[in-house]
C-alpha cells in the first residue's frame, strides 16, 4: 500500500515548449506545463469543457526522453508524486507553487492538429 501515497497519474497535453537545463554535477532539468481536461453537463444542458493546467518538472533519463521527444501540443501520459514549495520572487514577494515530479512517462499521441 506504500507505493500508493502521493501518487498522481495525469493524461493531457503539452501545453508549453519543454525548458530544458543543465545544472549541478550535470543533472538534466526539465519543465513543461500539462493541461488536462474534463468535460461535463451543466444543469442547463450544455457541454462544458473545463481545463487544468499542470507544473510538471523531471530529472535526468525522464528529462533527456522530454527533450528529444516532446514537444507542445503533444500527447503524453505521466506518473509522479505532488510535490509544494515555495520562493521569493525578486521584489521580495513570497509564492507558493505545486508541482508534480516525474517519475515516469509515456508519450501517446501526435501533435494535435
Amino acid at each position: 500500500m506504500n507505493n500508493l501515497r502521493n501518487r498522481v497519474q495525469l493524461i493531457g497535453r503539452v501545453g508549453t515548449e519543454p525548458e530544458i537545463r543543465t545544472v549541478a554535477k550535470g543533472k538534466t532539468f526539465a519543465r513543461l506545463n500539462l493541461a488536462t481536461n474534463e468535460t461535463y453537463i451543466n444543469n442547463n444542458g450544455e457541454r462544458v469543457t473545463e481545463t487544468q493546467w499542470h507544473n510538471l518538472v523531471a530529472w535526468d533519463k525522464n528529462a533527456i526522453l522530454i527533450q528529444k521527444y516532446l514537444r507542445k501540443g503533444q500527447e503524453v501520459a505521466i506518473e509522479g508524486k505532488l510535490t509544494s514549495r515555495n520562493y521569493q520572487d525578486k521584489e521580495g514577494v513570497k509564492r507558493y507553487i505545486t508541482e508534480v515530479i516525474v517519475h515516469e512517462l509515456l508519450l501517446l499521441g501526435g501533435k494535435k492538429e
